[in-house]
C-alpha cells in the first residue's frame, strides 16, 4: 500500500496542484510554518476522514477561501491502482473512492492503514484518561470493523441514556441498560486483549530505545471492574442509576475505562522525565504500528512529524532501527537536522522535498 500522486486545493497553506509521493520513503524538508504537518494532514485526511489535529474540517480550508478538497492516487494492498478524494464545500464533506460517493466513512479507512507520530503525542502518556482510550479504539478499528460498530453503536446508546438522565425519563433506562451492556462488554472485551498483546510489545521496544532500566507496562481498569457478563454490567448501570440521576450522565461504562502505564516506581506520568514521557509516546505509536503488523499481515503508511528532535542522537538512532517495516512512510524534518542518513540509511525509493510557504520543491540532490 502507497500514495502515487497527491492532488491539493485549497488545503490551508499548501499551494494547489498535485505532487508524486510514489517512492517508499518521502522526506519533506523545511523551516516551522512551512506547510510540512499539513502535507501530512493531507494524507490522514484521506486515511481515515478526518483529521489528527482538529475536529472542526472547516479549520482546513484556506484562509479567504470557502471550500476545499484532497485526492490520491494509490496502490493498494492488491496492487491494484485506486484513486480516493475528499471535498468541503456548502458545509458538506463528501468522500469518493474510484469516483463513487462513500456514505459511510467505514468503507473508506481500511484501504490506507496509517499511523501519525506528532507532537502531541506526548498526551497518550501525561494526559487525561480519554487520549489513551482514544489512542486503543484507534489501533482495534483499524483492524476489526465488528469493533467499530460496536463503538458506534455504544455512543449512540450512551447518548440516548444521558438523554433521558438529564429528562428522568427513568421508564426507558431498562432498555438502554441492556442496549449498553451487550456493547460494552465486546468493547470490554476487545480493550483487555489489545492490552495483553500490546504489553508484548511495548514494555521491550521502550526498554530497548531508552536504556534507563525502567520497565513499563500499560494496565486496564475497566469502569465496570469485575462484571464479565452483560448481566453484570446491567446489574452495575443499574446500582449506579441513582448516582446517575443526580450528576446528569451515566456514571459508568466504557467510556469511562482508564488505561495508565506503571513502572516499579508506580505511575510513570508523575515519576518520568519530560524526555522519558516524549520517548515513551514515540514508543506507543511504533508498538501501534508493530501490533497491526502482528494482527493482520501487513506494513502500515507511516506519518513521522518532526517527533524526534527532543531526543539525543543515540535514542534516535535506535529509535528508528526499531521502528520496523512500513509499506511507506513521510518523513518530516528541520533542515539543518541530518540524523536521517546518519542513523537510519536512505532505503531505496526516496524522494526529497523542500517546503516553503506551501510549496513542495522536489530536490533531486537529497541531502
Amino acid at each position: 500500500m502507497r500514495f502515487c500522486e497527491v492532488r491539493l486545493n485549497n488545503f490551508r497553506n499548501l499551494m494547489d496542484g498535485s505532487v508524486g509521493v510514489s517512492s517508499g520513503q518521502v522526506f519533506l524538508v523545511g523551516e516551522n510554518g512551512q506547510g510540512k504537518t499539513n502535507f501530512l494532514e493531507a494524507l490522514y485526511l484521506l486515511c481515515y476522514g478526518n483529521s489528527f489535529r482538529t475536529r472542526n474540517i472547516r479549520d482546513l480550508v484556506r484562509h479567504g477561501c470557502s471550500d476545499m478538497s484532497v485526492g490520491a492516487d494509490f496502490i493498494d494492498i492488491h496492487g491494484d491502482k485506486r484513486s480516493i478524494r475528499l471535498s468541503y464545500a456548502d458545509g458538506k464533506k463528501t468522500f469518493c473512492l474510484d469516483g463513487r460517493e462513500v456514505r459511510d466513512r467505514k468503507e473508506v479507512i481500511y484501504n490506507i492503514p496509517c499511523i501519525v507520530f506528532s507532537y502531541d503525542d506526548i498526551n497518550l502518556v501525561r494526559g487525561e484518561p480519554e487520549f489513551r482510550r482514544i489512542f486503543f479504539d484507534q489501533t482495534l478499528c483499524m483492524m476489526d470493523m465488528l469493533y467499530l460498530d460496536d463503538l458506534r453503536h455504544y455512543k449512540a446508546i450512551l447518548k440516548q441514556r444521558n438523554a433521558a438522565v438529564r429528562e428522568s425519563m427513568t421508564g426507558m433506562l431498562d432498555t438502554y441498560d441492556i442496549l449498553l451492556a451487550r456493547y460494552g462488554i465486546r468493547i470490554m472485551q476487545a480493550r483487555n486483549e489489545a492490552c495483553r498483546i500490546m504489553n508484548l510489545i511495548f514494555p521491550d521496544l521502550y526498554a530497548s530505545i531508552s536504556g534507563d532500566g525502567r520497565r513499563l507496562e500499560m494496565k486496564y481498569r475497566p469502569s465496570w471492574s469485575g462484571a464479565s457478563t452483560e448481566e453484570e454490567a446491567i446489574r452495575i448501570l443499574a446500582e449506579s442509576r441513582e448516582r446517575d440521576l443526580k450528576m446528569q450522565f451515566s456514571t459508568s461504562g466504557v467510556h469511562r475505562d482508564r488505561f495508565v502505564i506503571t513502572d516499579q516506581r508506580g505511575l510513570f506520568q508523575n515519576t518520568g522525565s519530560t524526555g522519558q514521557l516524549r520517548l515513551a509516546s514515540l514508543v506507543l505509536r511504533t508498538a501501534q504500528a508493530a501490533y497491526f503488523r502482528r494482527q493482520m499481515s501487513q506494513d502500515p503508511v507511516m506519518l513521522i512529524d518532526d517527533v524526534l528532535l527532543e531526543l539525543d542522537s543515540g535514542k534516535r538512532g535506535e529509535f528508528l532501527r526499531q521502528l520496523g517495516s512500513y509499506s511507506q512512510a513521510f518523513f518530516t524534518f528541520l533542515s539543518d537536522e541530518k540524523y536521517f542518513t546518519d542513523n537510519l540509511g536512505v532505503r531505496g525509493g526516496s524522494l526529497y522535498y523542500t517546503v516553503r510557504g506551501g510549496e513542495l520543491t522536489e530536490d533531486a540532490n537529497g541531502f
